[in-house]
This record gives C-alpha cells, structure tokens and sequence, in this order.
C-alpha cells in the first residue's frame, strides 16, 4: 500500500525513502563519518511513518533515531542541516516572491495572501508589508496551537492543522497579530483624547481640533486592528461641535456668512470643508496599514433607531444629542459624498443607512423617502433594516444585536463597542463534498468540524485575554472596545457551491430553503451551546474577498466538482441570468439569513440607476421579505484619459468621448477600480449579471 506524505506547503506528495536516506547520509559526512547500509537500516528501523505524516513530523523522527543510536554529533549535524534548509528555502521563497510581486499587473495580484487589500499601487512600501506575512502566519499558528494544547489536548490542536492545511476551515487575516474589525465608541476620545491609547493627543475643544483630532485617533485605532474602523458615532459628535460653534440651529442659518478671511465662507461651506479634510485624509494610503487606507465605516440612523441608541447619551458638559441639528448634518455629509465621488475615486467611509420597519414599509417615512433618493441619485451605500430596533449593522458587516439601550461609557456605550475579535471560517463546498465521498452524513460532518472551530476560537480568546492582561491591547483597556461585547465569528463559504453538488437548485424552493436553514441552524445550534457570560458567537455569510478564490482553487487541485472559479458570499449564482432583483432579495429574507447572526449583504447588481419611486418599492420588499442588510451596485465609470467620473454604466467617456475606461463597482463590501482588483475576480466581475432597469420592481 502506498504512504503520502504531506509537505510543507501542504501538499500530498508519495513517501519514499531515498530522500531520508540521503539526508541521514550527509549528517555522517558532516562530521567525518559514513553510515553504511547497516547503521542507515538501524536508525531508520526506529521511524514510525503513516499515510499524511508531516516531513516535519518525519525529521522530528530522525532526530530522536539518531540520538537512540548514539550517534549525537550527527544528530547535532542533522539538526544544522535541517536549520540550514530552512533558511535557503525560506530566503529562495522571499526572493522567489519578490521577484512575482514586482512584475504582477496590480497589487491584489503580486499579493500571496491578501488580495482584498485596499491598495491601489505596488511599490516599495507595499513590498515591505507583503514580505513578513509568511512569517506572522506561523507565529499566529504558533500561539494558537500551543493555547489549543494547554486547553483541549494535543489531539485536537493537530486536527485543527489539519483541517487548516487541507483547507477545510480558513483562519481569516492570520497575517496580523491583531484581533479583527470593531465598531468603536469614540467617547474615551471625547473626554481624554488618545493619551490612553499613546498618544499625546488632548480631547477636542473645538470643530478644527475634533476634525483634526478624529483623523489622528482612526489612524491610530486603526493600526490596532486588522480590519474594518466603523465610527457610528462620528457625525453626532461632530453636530455637537457645530453647535458649540454656530449655535443649535445652525443648520437653519448654513447660508450665513461666518468666516472673515478673504473667502468669506458661509456655515455650509465651512462644514464641507472640514468633510473634505477627514474624508480625503482618511483615503490616504497609512504606513502603518501597509500602504493602504483605514478601512473606515459610519453609520445614519432615522429617528428610530437614534432613540434606541443614543436616548440616554450626555456629552461631557450634560447636553443630550439634538435630532433636528443630526438630520440635517446626516444628509448633508451624505449628498456631499456622493457628489464629491464624481470628483475623486474616494473608497470610505463605508455608509450604512440603519432604518426601522414596520407593517411592511419603512416607519420613520422621512429617512425611507431620502434614502431611496440618495440611491435614485447614484450613491453607493448599504442599507440596513429591522423590524425592531433592537440590532444593527454596527459595522460593514457585523450585525449586531443590542442587549443593553443605556448609555455607559464602561459598559461600551450601549451597542456601539462591539465588533468581531476573530473570524474562523468552514470551506462547506470541501466539507459536504468529502463527507458524502466517505459516507458520512454531511450533517453530522459539519457539525464536528464546526464543534472544533468553537474551540479553537476559544483558544484564541484565551491569548487575546492574555494580551491585555499584559498592556498590549489599549483599545479595550481605554474603553474603545468592550471585549466581552466583540464576537468570535464562524464564517462560511462554498454553501452555493455545496448546495449545487447535492443537486439542489439554486432558487428559492422548499428543498433549498431547507438546506440552507439546516446547515446554518448546526454552527447557530453551536454558539449557543458554547456561548458564556464573557465569550459571544456569531455565523457570518462572509464577504470572501479573497478567500472565495482560494477555496475554488485548492478544491479543483485537489480533485473537487468546483463549479466556479470563485466561491461568492450570496444565498444565489451571481452568474444566473434567470432570477430578477426579487428573487434576489428573497433569496436573501428572513428564511435565509435567519441563522446568519453575524449577517450578510446582498449585492443587487443593476444595469443603471432605477427611478426613486422604483428604490422606495424595494425598501418595501426588504421589508416584507425580511433582507435585512443590502446595497445596489451599478458600476461606475471612470476614464483614464480625462479622469472624468459618471455614475452610470457606460462604454465611452461623456466628456472626452475615450473608450479607454475603467469602472468603479464593489468587489465586495467596498468600491474599488475593477483593474485593481486580482485577477480572479476581474474575471468573477465580468461574470456578475446586472439587472436590467426594465426587470425591476413596478410601483
């Protein structure tokens, strides 16, 4: 019977023993000796080797031999060897890399492990961030499993690597030591500026410091995370500060001439300038990010949902946030923005509009009608709707559910301090396909890979624990982040895919909503059971930037029925020309996304921008249906030659009549350039199908 060996880029490869019989050999000459037949037969008569052994694992085995032997000098030399090789390959790899990276057309393609960056440009310094992240992958997995040891057993922590290697389950952003995305309160800033995080940064006194100030203190975070930066609460302490300034109702005087420079600036005026100054400033490339931007997220709320949020609040001087002076500023940063697009590819913030349903239609009617004019005027956002105002999307993609309405800043400021610490993610296309391969209920599969992924998360909380006890995670110490109200996220990928190799169509039927709610009930089923005072689980349909083209990659090499070259995070085939914009939307309702406590975004690709009147029905068919956190993506044009930008889907330049365009259009979750984006998933955009104008919804 053949033995398969599993090698150090995780590939299977057939056992033999000429290569260990080698390498032996070269010990004895490195010291003078030769091992004849016999002494090579003696050492290796102590190897133990079985199918999926590691080479690691082997040479571990070697060693021991040796010194069994008594052969210590060339045990000693074997090890320097096995040193010695391991710095050639690790020295060729960087080389090998180096030299991939600098020819790659962009830099999500030269990119080896994180082609979702937001970086726009390779060059030196986005090289320098790309060449430890082979080495902050071991150290995490280091950490992790030496943790999963102490807690669960060696057993366990050598499945878990098992399970990683052979791609079953994805541990997300391992090229960082830092935990994951938050959606922070800004209120320790408020009152002690970033001095409790190292800065030397005083609180904001005044409009020019808060703005200046709050660039500062998201870089900042930010460099703390390896995700998303969300600040819901940035532009009802920035009214705050107008107000001081200007008077509480400011926003009925905007036209009124306050600045005595040359410029003579009216209140608006002054107010977009200082929008300009933070969104332009925040779309910088950061060295501490690698050369990217923060990825930054605010959020809008309608009456509702700032009742349910911000009802208890008090800035330091025992004001209480003023509604009217909100309104006003929320929709005046939100047209700015989207007019300040058609100047400048701006990436962030991420925008999501948070609004209350009730009865099958959006309740506070102000907020429905403007924000399906905004999206009637070719902004791009995300909307988030709830038949109770009890959660949010807290975060680009964190739904969050508020337990506690009161306003403390110790307490995390009532939903505001949260985010995700961790994602861990389950390949289920992999999974169910090599459960049914080995007769195996898929059910019951899953549900084991799954009951793993809990622990390890586990683990990884126990290290992030430890971290802070240490004085190494200042966001959670100065009250940016409460960590028992940050979640530890299972993700999943490949259920479109696994649900196609089960032979189940891909529409909304009883078959498919069936499966759909049972495997997502099995991880729900698990953070329930694994849920504590301290440590919250959630299931997140992940957006899979970058992973999504992994996982179609290794299951093809590994022999797989990959329908697709990327796995994508819809409950849909973003190629199916057959489903209509309802379809979509149903198919993401409560039905579907009922298990998903961690949410998901449906993308609805359109053609061209529909009328008001048209987005006004679909906000009702969210409501009705249940698809509680959704965007429109109608790409963008942009012309290389002029630089002009057009809100619409179009072949040539209007301005200068070039057709060498590019377009705008969200791989996911953000907007970036399509010829920015990998190679794989140019090729998965220019897949996507976008409905047309005449298959949307009839008033």
């Amino acid at each position: 019977m053949e033995t398969y060996i599993i090698k150090r880029d995780g590939k299977k490869e057939l056992f033999t023993i000429d290569k260990i019989k080698n390498a032996i050999s070269k010990a004895f000459i490195a010291v003078g000796a030769f091992a004849t037949e016999e002494t090579l037969g003696a050492v290796l008569s102590h190897l133990r080797v079985h199918n999926d052994i590691t080479v690691e694992e082997i040479q571990n085995q070697v060693e021991v031999a040796l010194m069994a032997e008594g052969y210590f000098q060339v045990a000693k030399a074997f090890i320097l060897y096995r040193q010695g090789h391991t710095e050639d390959r690790e020295t060729q790899r960087r080389l090998d890399f180096m030299m991939n990276y600098v020819q790659a057309s962009n830099a999500a393609e030269g990119s080896k492990f994180d082609a979702n960056a937001n970086v726009e440009h390779k060059n030196i310094a986005t090289l320098i961030g790309e060449l430890p992240k082979q080495g902050f992958i071991r150290l995490n997995r280091r950490l992790l499993t030496e943790r999963i040891k102490d807690m669960f057993g060696k057993e366990l922590s050598d499945k878990y690597i098992n399970l990683l290697n052979q791609h079953f389950i994805y541990k997300n952003d391992e090229t960082n030591l830092a935990n994951y995305c938050a959606s922070i309160t800004m209120y320790p800033w408020l009152i002690g500026g970033t001095k409790s995080i190292g800065g030397n940064a005083t609180s904001p006194k005044n409009l020019k410091s808060f703005c200046g100030g709050f660039i500062n203190m998201v870089f900042m975070v930010s460099s703390m995370l390896s995700g998303a930066c969300a600040t819901p609460e940035f532009l009802m302490y920035m009214n705050y500060f107008i107000e001081q300034e200007y008077g509480e109702d400011y926003y009925k005087r905007a036209d009124e001439v306050v600045d005595l420079s040359k410029k003579r600036r009216t209140i608006d005026q002054v107010i977009c300038d200082y929008f300009q100054q933070v969104v332009y400033s925040l779309n910088q490339p950061s060295g501490a990010r690698n050369y990217q931007s923060v990825f930054w997220n605010i959020s809008y709320y309608d009456r509702y949902y700032f009742q349910s949020l911000f009802e208890h609040f008090r800035f330091p001087n025992g004001e209480a946030p003023h509604w009217d002076g909100l309104n006003w500023l929320q929709k005046r940063f939100m047209n700015w923005f989207n007019e300040e697009r058609t100047r400048c590819v701006l990436t962030f913030p991420v925008e999501t509009m948070a609004l209350l349903a009730e009865d099958g239609d959006i309740k506070d009617k102000e907020y429905g009608d403007f924000t399906d004019e905004m999206y009637a005027k070719g902004h791009s956002f995300f909307t988030y709707v709830s038949d109770n105002a009890d959660s949010l999307s807290s975060c680009c993609r964190l739904r969050n559910a508020i337990t506690d309405n009161s306003f403390s800043y110790t307490l995390g400021a009532g939903g505001i301090s949260t985010g995700s610490k961790s994602v861990l993610t389950i390949n289920l296309n992999r999974a169910i396909q090599y459960a049914v391969r080995n007769n195996i209920p898929y059910q019951a599969y899953v549900e084991d890979v799954v009951d793993l992924m809990h622990k390890v998360q586990l683990a990884y909380n126990e290290n992030l624990k430890s971290l802070q006890e240490k004085g190494m995670l200042p966001l959670f110490d100065a009250g940016y982040i409460n960590i028992a109200r940050q979640y530890l996220t299972i993700g999943v990928n490949g259920l479109v895919e696994a649900a196609e190799f089960l032979g189940l169509e891909i529409k909304d039927t009883p078959e498919y909503a069936h499966f759909v709610q049972e495997l997502l009930g099995i991880i729900e089923k698990k953070n329930k059971e694994y849920r504590t005072k301290e440590v919250m689980f959630n299931c997140e349909m992940i957006p899979a930037e970058n992973v999504g083209v992994k996982h179609a990659k290794w299951d093809r090499e590994d022999g797989y029925v990959v329908p697709r070259d990327c796995y994508n995070s819809y409950f849909y085939i973003v190629e199916d020309k057959s489903l209509n914009v309802l379809d979509r939307f149903r198919l993401h309702g409560r039905k579907y996304i009922e298990h998903l406590t961690g949410g998901s975004a449906l993308h609805c690709n359109l053609e061209e921008h529909l009328s008001q009147e048209q987005y006004r029905q679909l906000l009702r068919v969210a409501a009705v249906e249940g698809c509680n956190y959704f965007t429109f993506n109608i790409p963008n044009t942009v012309c290389n030659d002029c630089g002009h930008i057009d809100k619409r889907y179009l072949k040539e330049c209007p301005h200068c009549h070039s057709k060498n365009v590019d377009y705008l259009t969200r791989v996911i979750g953000y907007m970036k350039r399509v010829s920015n984006f990998s190679e794989a998933r140019q090729k998965e955009a220019a897949k996507r199908y976008y409905a047309e104008k005449g298959k949307a919804p009839k008033c």
